[in-house]
């Protein structure tokens, strides 16, 4: 880089500030400082022949802005409230620097309680889901809240008694939304929506024998190539995946579920990149019997199974609360109602489940009205919720390396990892938990 050492000076609210070519590249190209960069990366000049850059901006936050340039680190005096420093790290285009030195790299086992957020709805969540920016949306009854990355609640979204199934994020400015189909209404399945107004941006329609049909949207799933996967129940034969394409919203592909299978019921989808398969589980206790499979749509057809039909009922297969492909493994993890781990192989079809942690003889008592534990995967560490904690699993062999407890709000429902946090919603206060890992100790 052609980066001129000359000292800079900027005026910002009155108070002037002197810093070097040298620092103000650290801010990079796509910064409000980048800007003031040729293509060269030498420094321009001020405008109107002035010997310094005007800045209207506060300079109490400037200044601790400059400072994380110079040094990496981030230090917040009393008297600058947080979020004024983070909207004025957006201004200038510093968020990831702020992010950077406010967090260390996501470690479940060095994760510290950050803050609790209470809820805005009555009655239990449904849903919580990261947002591409830090941020996260959730879900009570037929409410979606919308939080940003500085957990400030955007217009929620109200559907108007439809009960809310999932939600997920198309990208930071829109979410989608999947609904239960109100009878005598034709509402329900899926839309798009603004995460800063609320506003519906469009809706996604199943279309069979050439008609649109009411519908039921459950689980959602995006693969890399903007598509989007839905569980459907229809009135009729409308029961399966949706496909849908996630730029026009035009319906791409629908698949049929088999005879004696569930699909359009399905509590987990989960797009596999490397076989290019859709994972689809079907759970209890929302059937009788589990069923668990991989989608390949290129072939239309079923590539692998596994259902718990004809195990005793007794043993632990016939109460799989939730599963998770782990493709660097070749199998899917599933988790029962005692937080134990099992593990299937996909090179198997219709193979048994290898129990491995069992994580029971840990746990404490029991709530009264116990959540359905889950199960999520991020950095190569495994998670899994039970009752008010959450554990973290590493190593080939899954090892229970760490518990994440809050008792506060009762036992966590759900639960999501994104950007460099996780969010725990839990159930009787309406409240939710975030988990940030702490920067490395300044040596």
């Amino acid at each position: 880089m052609g980066v001129q050492k000359d000292v800079v000076k900027f005026n910002v609210g009155g108070r002037i500030f002197q810093t070097t070519a040298t620092t103000l590249a650290n801010a990079g190209r796509d910064s409000f400082f980048g800007a003031l960069f040729d293509d060269n990366w030498d420094l321009q000049q001020p405008p109107n022949n002035r010997q310094e850059f005007f800045i209207d901006r506060n300079p109490d936050c400037f200044a601790v802005l400059l400072d994380l340039l110079r040094t990496g680190d981030l230090y917040i005096p009393s008297n600058v409230p947080e979020r004024l420093l983070y909207r004025e790290a957006m201004f200038y285009g510093l968020i990831d620097h702020v992010r950077s030195a406010k967090w260390g790299p996501f470690d479940g086992n060095r994760l510290k309680l950050s803050r609790s957020v209470t809820g805005r709805a009555p009655g239990d969540g449904t849903a919580i889901r990261a947002g591409p920016d830090g941020g996260c949306c959730v879900a009570h009854g037929s409410m979606v809240h919308i939080f940003d990355w500085m957990l400030e609640e955007h217009p929620p979204i109200n559907l108007d008694y439809q009960r809310v199934n999932d939600i997920g994020w198309v990208n930071s400015e829109h979410v989608l939304i999947s609904a239960c189909e109100r009878l005598g209404k034709g509402d329900g399945g899926m839309g798009l929506f603004s995460s800063s107004t609320g506003d519906l941006r469009y809706k996604f329609n199943v279309v069979h024998d050439n008609q649109i049909k009411s519908y039921t949207a459950g689980a959602l799933s995006f693969s890399p190539d903007y598509k989007i996967f839905a569980s459907c129940k229809g009135r009729s034969n409308e029961y399966g995946i949706g496909v849908w394409d996630q730029v026009t919203g035009k319906q791409m592909d629908f698949f049929y579920e088999s005879p004696g299978w569930s699909l359009g019921d399905a509590d987990k989808l989960q797009w596999l990149n490397e076989s290019n398969c859709l994972l689809v589980a079907t759970l209890f206790p929302r059937k009788d019997n589990c069923y668990i499979s991989l989608l390949d749509f290129r072939e239309k057809r079923m590539v692998w199974s596994w259902s718990d039909i004809g195990a005793p009922f007794t043993v632990d297969e016939k109460r799989v609360r939730d599963a998770i492909a782990m493709e660097e493994c070749n199998s899917v993890c599933v988790v029962n109602e005692y937080d134990d781990l099992g593990f299937i192989d996909l090179r198997i079809n219709g193979g048994s489940v290898r129990w491995s942690s069992r994580s029971r003889l840990l746990k404490g008592k029991m709530p009264d009205e116990p959540c359905y534990p889950k199960l999520a995967l991020h950095n190569g560490q495994l998670f899994s919720s039970m009752n008010d904690s959450i554990s973290v699993f590493c190593g080939p062999d899954w090892v229970l390396t760490s518990r994440l407890r809050r008792s506060y709000g009762g036992s966590i429902c759900d639960f999501s990892i994104g950007v460099d946090r996780l969010f725990a919603l839990q159930s009787e206060e309406n409240v939710f938990d975030v988990w940030e890992t702490p920067p490395p100790p300044v040596i």
